[in-house]
């Protein structure tokens, strides 16, 4: 218990209490309202059942676009159909014994230009070491995926069949051939010695049209 020691101690205590007491009284009386509101209220109305809080669907979203895979199978099939092994290169009068090509109405400065590098080097596949038929897909879809991003200049890695039966360059005759079948190959070279040399070749392709 605390201890008074004057007069005017006293008599702040008896202030304090008394405030106290008012404050107790006026939240009790609050109390009794509100209990005397809600009591009204239920007469008034009846029984009441909250209603369930709907659930907020979520926010829309754009949906990603659909990815036309039959489109591209579609595409990669045709690609395949369109070369064959069957075609015979060497009947084609653009091609020469450096192992360079260049379709018809293409002058031989664009080979020229080709062989000392005008035309940087955008890309480039190395199918060395795979077998025929799965170096023609990789070709199909490389070129397909070049003219979608617009390349011009690239190069094709084919080895130099060093590993084959008989040292024989099976997969470097074969690419030679895919590629003059091509419609956007429009000539290619023998790779310098820095670039492949007799493993690669540099191939010029069409430009894409606006």
């Amino acid at each position: 218990m605390k201890i008074v020691h004057s007069l005017a101690e006293l008599a702040a205590l008896k202030k304090a209490m008394h405030e106290e007491r008012r404050a107790a009284e006026a939240k009790a009386e609050r109390l009794r309202i509100e209990q005397r509101e809600r009591n009204l209220f239920v007469l008034a109305v009846g029984d009441v059942v909250p209603l369930r809080r709907r659930a907020v669907p979520p926010p829309d979203r754009p949906k990603p676009s659909a990815i036309p895979q039959q489109r591209e199978r579609d595409e990669a099939r045709v690609l395949e159909e369109a070369i064959s092994d069957e075609f015979d290169v060497e009947s084609l009068l653009e091609t020469d014994d450096t192992l360079s090509f260049r379709r018809r109405g293409i002058g031989a400065d664009v080979v020229r230009k080709l062989r000392r590098g005008v035309w940087a080097i955008q890309a480039q596949l190395d199918l060395h070491g795979l077998r025929r038929d799965e170096a023609r897909a990789r070709l199909n879809a490389f070129l397909h995926d070049a003219e979608r991003a617009g390349l011009r200049c690239v190069r094709i890695v084919h080895g130099k069949g060093n590993g084959s039966p008989g040292r024989t360059p099976v997969l470097k005759d074969k690419v030679r051939a895919w590629l003059v079948q091509s419609r956007q190959v429009l000539a290619y070279v023998q790779a310098r010695a820095d670039e492949g040399g007799h493993g690669a070749l540099v191939v010029l392709l069409r430009p894409t049209r606006a």
